[in-house]
């Protein structure tokens, strides 16, 4: 299967080169414009060109999410470089990601710079399944350790969402969109500007019957389990001055996901659900002073989740019931100053102060008698002092520098630093990159704090953070007047004091963990309409204690995808992604055993046309082959699904 795989990304790539040099000889009035370079904010919390950054970073745009319809982050993610994603069953499941092979809590996923990761999850991980893309304009992915910016949680990398600016004059949208699984969603918004306000606002409602998350291939899985979401998001942006921004950033969400109780046979559970709501607040104020060459930015943010999860008596388990509150809380101020000291010196220095806090209620009935777990509220706070120092010499050297000291209430303080220079080569257009970095991870409230049971302890308020080091470095190259862009990146990450759970000591620091490997990608744009892209990640993930494999990391992945513009009108967009196979553990035996994961491919189609100017439709076509796979062992994921729909812009 591997040396298909690299067949494929030959032949794509000849494929390319072909194509560029036949239309080259027919030498058309319009030639195909060079790859432009984006400007990357996560990598140093500055607008930067991504040229002059070494760090190893993605971008997927407002324009990419257009092309290839996708609705959820999760879906964005699915073919990112150097990114494993997965979900219990359908839609509305619970969702990770896996960035270089690390664990998914050691990935901080943050909206518009503020932290998502829930306080009261047990590792303090995000849920992706339930953040749609409405009102959205870009995402960027970071990858490699950055708690020199951002402090905890971020010891494989950052995944950032951007919300849109309104711009313009005013815009309303509608589009509908159903298919598959009884699936329908509908999403409305307005933005534009005025002289003083920027505005964008947006509301959508998703719903699907979805099918079984214990999956149907398995015995006593027949009841399908259904997904609601409905999201409201909105940014304000007021420039009463010249010289002074003031942003509002709003998003709620309110979802209702059926969950069954186990993956496998007889997993089903007919009235088992989980509500979940998230509230998502921010407000900044960005002031110039100086003659510009100082810059603040004063942030206040809050996110609180309300989850809940219920599992009444039915026939099918007529002893087993279930009720369960989670709650959380997250508070944050960030003061950011930028300071252009000359232009080839920015330096950057900043303080946040965050709080947390968390409770949590579950009680459960069953044949063995009753059973319940209650974690009081409790609270820690961190505060952080960074400073970055990026340098420019000659249009040729850039390096990032930095540190970070965050004291903890429980722990006390931590320390990380990051250093990553590039060198550009204009004439030849090839960069060089190098970065090397530390992370650290808070231990979690759950972690510290939860109380013990007759079975034995279980939080440990002596734990220290996570801690990991990390490295990459690589190459990029330009090649036929910057149309055909390709490089690869080796990168390897040591994670030491990983918390565990011990059955008769509770939660410790015993985990030793290394990823390693290397990531490649190809984008050729030999048409003016055409636009072709391929990406290969190898990843190697142990626990080095007991020399394994961690679970769920594919060793080979592979995704390749074509974009064309047709008679000025139409859209098609093909990807192609490769998954290799993963261990997991299967929980159907007792004791669960390890076991291995056949890899899987899927090919998805996406087209679109524009009718008039304003009206345009779409189809989406997913799994074409209609392969049977899992993503984690005896859970669901859906067949061949088909959907269309329509955008209304006015």
């Amino acid at each position: 299967m591997f040396k298909k795989i690299l067949g494929i990304a030959l032949a794509v790539s000849i494929f390319s080169f072909n194509i560029y040099s036949k239309e080259d000889q027919k030498e058309e009035k319009s030639s195909s414009p060079p790859l432009q370079h984006d400007i990357v904010v996560t990598a140093t919390r500055i607008e930067t060109p991504a040229k002059e950054i070494a760090s190893s970073v993605t971008v997927i745009t407002r324009e990419d999410l257009e092309q290839t319809k996708k609705t959820t982050l999760l879906e964005a993610l699915q073919e990112v470089l150097g990114v494993a994603t997965f979900q219990n069953g359908p839609v509305g499941g619970a969702a990770s990601v896996l960035l270089r092979g690390a664990n998914s809590e050691h990935t901080l996923i943050l909206m518009d710079g503020v932290e998502l990761n829930d306080p009261i999850s047990p590792a303090r991980s995000f849920d992706l399944a339930h953040l749609t893309l409405e009102n959205v304009e870009r995402i960027e992915i970071l990858r490699g350790p950055q708690s020199t910016l951002y402090g905890s949680d971020a010891l494989a990398g950052v995944v950032n969402i951007i919300t849109k600016i309104g711009e313009g004059k005013p815009r309303f949208h509608l589009s509908s969109l159903g298919g598959s699984y009884d699936t329908f969603q509908s999403n409305a918004g307005i933005s534009g500007n005025t002289r003083i306000m920027a505005y964008s606002l947006g509301i959508s409602y998703f719903k699907s019957e979805g099918l079984s998350a214990a999956s149907t291939n398995y015995d006593g899985n027949t009841e399908k389990d259904g997904y609601r979401n409905f999201t409201f998001s909105g940014r304000l942006n007021f420039h009463p001055l010249k010289n002074l921004d003031i942003d509002f950033i709003l998003r709620i969400s309110k979802t209702k996901t059926e969950i069954d109780n186990f993956g496998g046979a007889y997993g089903d559970d007919p009235n088992s659900t989980q509500e979940y709501d998230a509230l998502f607040l921010k407000t900044q104020i960005r002031s110039l002073h100086l003659k510009n060459r100082w810059e603040q930015k004063l942030g206040i943010s809050l996110v609180d989740y309300d989850r809940r999860h219920k599992n009444l008596l039915d026939t099918t388990h007529p002893f087993d019931s279930e009720n369960g509150l989670f709650k959380s809380k997250l508070f944050k101020i960030d003061w950011q100053n930028n300071f252009f000291l000359h232009e080839s010196n920015t330096l950057t220095l900043g303080i946040d102060h965050q709080q947390e806090q968390g409770e949590s209620e579950y009680r459960s009935e069953g044949f063995w008698g009753p059973f319940s777990s209650i974690f009081p509220l409790k609270r820690a706070h961190t505060t952080g002092f960074y400073l970055q120092d990026q340098i420019r010499i000659s249009s040729r050297f850039f390096a990032t520098t930095g540190i970070r000291l965050d004291k903890h209430s429980q722990f006390g303080t931590s320390l990380t630093y990051r250093l990553a220079p590039a060198y550009l080569i204009e004439n030849t257009g090839t960069k060089f990159k190098a970065t090397l970095g530390t992370g650290f991870k808070s231990p979690s409230l759950y972690q510290l704090y939860a109380p013990g049971t007759s079975w034995g302890p279980i939080g440990n308020d002596d734990l220290a953070p996570e801690k990991c080091i990390g490295l990459d470095f690589g190459f990029e190259q330009e090649i036929v007047d910057g149309k055909i862009l390709f490089g690869a990146t080796y990168f390897q990450n040591n994670y030491k004091d990983l918390i565990d759970f011990d059955f008769s000591k509770g939660y410790l620091n015993i985990g030793r963990a290394e990823s390693k490997g290397a990531e490649f990608f190809i984008i050729t744009r030999p048409l003016n309409n055409l636009t072709v892209k391929t990406d290969y990640t190898l990843t190697e993930a142990k626990d080095k204690d007991t020399d394994t494999h961690l679970l769920r990391r594919p060793k080979h992945k592979f995704t390749a995808s074509l974009n064309y513009h047709f008679i000025g009108k139409g859209t098609l967009n093909l990807s192609f992604i490769h998954v290799g196979k993963r261990e997991d553990m299967d929980f159907s035996t007792w004791p669960s055993v390890r076991v291995n994961l056949s890899g899987y491919s899927l090919l998805n189609a996406a087209i679109s046309f524009d009718i008039t100017s304003r009206i345009q439709v779409f189809s989406r076509l997913d799994n074409i082959f209609d392969q049977e796979y899992e993503m984690i062992k005896g859970y669901g994921t859906p067949r061949f699904s088909a959907y269309g729909g329509f955008k209304i812009i006015y």
